[in-house]
């Protein structure tokens, strides 16, 4: 399928698509994850991954990559529809801040709005991945296995 859009559905009752993410999922507050629900994954779908990624962040690395991770989750079996605010199930990957589980919007001082894309992605596989796999080291191991996949994207800017 590769990493087209498919007909699976990402929102959260925290905010709406395109919608300003409140505060206490960020760094500025509580820095928990917001609830996340999804539904029409597809026919064969065996797991999930979510990912959270601010791709206007003003870094690069040296690999060609761009922006900041904020959150790198996986192993989520097949029978999920859905994600609780502030999770601590499933199988954390590292992010950009160097830690693994979810670390909240934080945007530089004076930087303007910054578009958080939370993504989930249908695996046609419970691949049984190890903990602190990085965005980068996951997209390696899952890409031929991805059926599905659709994003919500918030946003927020620091005050």
């Amino acid at each position: 399928m590769g990493f087209a859009l498919s007909d699976m559905r990402l929102s959260s009752p925290a905010f709406a698509n395109g919608a300003a993410i409140p505060k206490q999922y960020t760094g500025e507050g509580d820095d928990v994850s917001p609830a996340l629900s999804w539904r029409n994954a597809p026919e064969g779908a065996k797991s999930f991954a979510v990912i959270c990624h601010d791709p206007d962040a003003p870094l690069v690395s040296k690999g060609g990559s761009y922006g900041f991770v904020h959150w790198v989750l996986y192993n989520i079996p097949w029978s999920e529809h859905g994600l609780e605010e502030g999770t601590d199930k499933f199988t954390a990957g590292k992010n950009d801040f160097g830690n693994t589980g979810y670390g909240g919007p934080m945007p530089p001082d004076a930087h303007g709005m910054h578009h958080y894309f939370f993504w989930v992605l249908a695996l046609d596989k419970d691949l049984d991945l190890p903990a602190g796999l990085t965005l980068w080291e996951l997209m390696d191991r899952i890409e031929p296995h991805v059926v599905g996949m659709n994003r919500l994207v918030g946003t927020y800017e620091r005050t």
